[in-house]
């Protein structure tokens, strides 16, 4: 079950989805890749619009692959794109991380993607993950780091974006710095066999900046972010707003440059 005191930072706007969209395989798990072989069954949690499950999909079929997800309407909105691309071997449900509605052993592969540093538990979840997991499977988690951003301007402005930002994710019960952690959450979680990687995301050509710039800008004036700064009186509207024109200014400036690091891991069971 869901701890009381935990909340998803981000919300399901418009400007969120937008850019979970653009993950796939190759950019988000390139890490998964020599794992997956056709025939494999594969439980991809937290699969959000469904971009990375239907690559998974795609890579393993004609294995079954399942996305859950907490939403319904992502849910039905991830199907609606696997139909769009005739991928038939991809199916999508609504769960709960810490509770998932398999039976033991189902699953050789478990993958999550920005998941574990929204729960207040990542260690019971992981628990969880190596119960459906197969003997000889293995569990595959990236995440985030948020306190390894680096970004060029060093504007003030954005410095102030990731200060509320770990203030708002804290408070929301997650864990924004959790890529640094994952070696040690499967370690507690009872894995005794997993390899550790590293990789970024890399924000920097005038496409890039303008595509990441404009979606921050506004998810920080309008998205579930916003709402937890200002409800739970973290920010002011003119802070946001003065965080939303800093990342107008970073888009805008050709040298502008931003790497979001992320922790991997591949966990034997």
């Amino acid at each position: 079950m869901t701890p009381a005191r935990e909340r998803y930072t981000h919300g399901h706007h418009d400007s969120v989805l937008r850019t979970h969209a653009w993950r796939t395989v190759e950019n988000s798990a390139a890490y998964l890749v020599p794992e997956l072989t056709p025939g494999l069954t594969v439980l991809d949690v937290g699969s959000g619009p469904g971009t990375i499950t239907i690559d998974l999909a795609e890579r393993v079929a004609p294995g079954r692959v399942v996305g859950v997800d907490t939403s319904a309407d992502v849910t039905r909105k991830a199907a609606d794109l696997a139909a769009e691309r005739s991928v038939s071997n991809a199916n999508f449900v609504v769960g709960d991380a810490y509770a998932l509605d398999f039976e033991d052993a189902s699953f050789d592969i478990v993958h999550v993607h920005q998941v574990l540093h929204h729960l207040a538990d990542p260690v019971a979840a992981l628990t969880e993950f190596r119960r459906v997991c197969k003997p000889g499977g293995v569990v595959a988690v990236r995440e985030v780091d948020y306190a390894g951003t680096i970004w060029y301007p060093e504007l003030p402005g954005l410095a102030e974006w990731m200060a509320l930002y770990q203030r708002v994710h804290r408070s929301n019960g997650g864990e924004p710095d959790a890529g640094r952690r994952l070696k040690a959450w499967a370690q507690a979680a009872g894995f005794t066999e997993v390899e550790s990687s590293a990789s970024i995301w890399c924000f920097s050509t005038e496409d890039e900046r303008r595509w990441w710039g404009e979606a921050w800008a506004e998810r920080a004036v309008a998205s579930g972010f916003a709402d937890t700064a200002l409800g739970s009186s973290l920010a002011s509207t003119s802070d946001l707003e003065r965080i939303r024109d800093a990342w107008l200014t970073w888009v805008s400036s050709p040298e502008g440059w931003l790497s979001m690091p992320h922790g991997e891991v591949l966990c034997r069971v």
